[in-house]
């Protein structure tokens, strides 16, 4: 069993458009083929209709309306286009500099050649559209909109678009418990899920399941949920009328003296008192910044009911 590969860091960058090399799309007949061709610059190509074999070196990388491919400076590259129908594909050719003056340019060595596009719901998919749609209108200062929009689609490209990426990085096991917590919760109630159950839909023992989560999480696993059904209550405090029992209810809890008991045990302060703090000066989140963060990705967001 493995983890998965860690995203690699991007630097903080500015993304420059190559002039006249898009956003843009190109049209290409059956069988057509591009290159071998000596990449200057950084460029991102996503088909629209049809298919390609893109190959580079011993690379060879079939191409579909579900692909990015990221072409970086250096390539010696060549597209061969369907042989079947014709190709529509949508490119945009940039450059990358430093944002800091003095800085290094970004090392892209371990940068992902290709990424999926799973539509609906992907930030990717979205942001090639605006992309597309950026260099078509070419409103008033469409140039730094798509900069900054390549900016974030490279982000995205290289660390892993979210919970996807996210679940490479956690154990199988962790990953199948965390596929029915999100059945459970989908309806914005986040209940409780007893040991016998996520190890069930984890597929391993009870006692495997809580070895795992205590090497990986720190805690076990039904703690685990507790607080990110804790989490839950910060926006329901701050951001909504409800009562101390309705959020109680919401996140899972019998009622409101349950509740703040639990609440006040991680946070260290009665929810009522929470309520009254701002964000910016209230206990950090259980699951923000540590391991459970990556557990908290792969659950939908609360629906709060003001």
């Amino acid at each position: 069993m493995t983890d998965g590969p860690v995203p690699a860091p991007v630097p903080a960058v500015t993304p420059t458009l190559v002039a006249r090399l898009g956003p843009a799309v190109a049209d290409y007949p059956p069988g057509s083929v591009f290159g071998p061709r000596d990449a200057g610059t950084y460029e991102f190509v996503w088909l629209l209709h049809g298919s390609a074999r893109w190959i580079c070196g011993d690379l060879t990388v079939p191409l579909t309306p579900s692909a990015l491919l990221l072409v970086r400076p250096g390539m010696r590259d060549t597209f061969h286009w369907d042989t079947r129908r014709p190709t529509r594909h949508a490119y945009t050719h940039f450059r990358l500099s430093p944002a800091a003056p003095g800085a290094r340019p970004p090392d892209d060595t371990d940068w992902p050649v290709v990424r999926n596009l799973t539509g609906r719901g992907d930030p990717m998919t979205a942001l090639c559209q605006y992309l597309l749609t950026l260099g078509a209108a070419r409103p008033p200062d469409w140039e730094r909109h798509a900069a900054e929009t390549l900016r974030l689609l490279l982000l995205t490209f290289v660390q892993g678009p979210g919970p996807t990426a996210v679940a490479h990085t956690l154990p199988e096991p962790l990953v199948a418990m965390m596929d029915t917590v999100r059945a459970r919760w989908s309806d914005g109630v986040a209940r409780p899920l007893a040991l016998e159950e996520l190890a069930r839909a984890a597929g391993v023992s009870e006692s495997t399941l809580c070895r795992i989560c205590r090497r990986r999480l720190g805690v076990g696993p039904v703690e685990g949920l507790e607080r990110l059904r804790l989490a839950r209550a910060e926006p329901l405090l701050w951001l909504s009328n409800l009562s101390l029992r309705a959020i109680a209810v919401q996140c899972g809890f019998a009622d409101a003296y349950h509740f703040s008991r639990r609440f006040r045990a991680v946070y260290g302060m009665a929810p009522s008192a929470f309520r009254a703090v701002p964000p910016e000066s209230a206990p950090p989140s259980p699951v923000a910044n540590g391991p459970l963060s990556a557990l908290r990705a792969l659950v939908p967001p609360g629906h709060p009911v003001r």
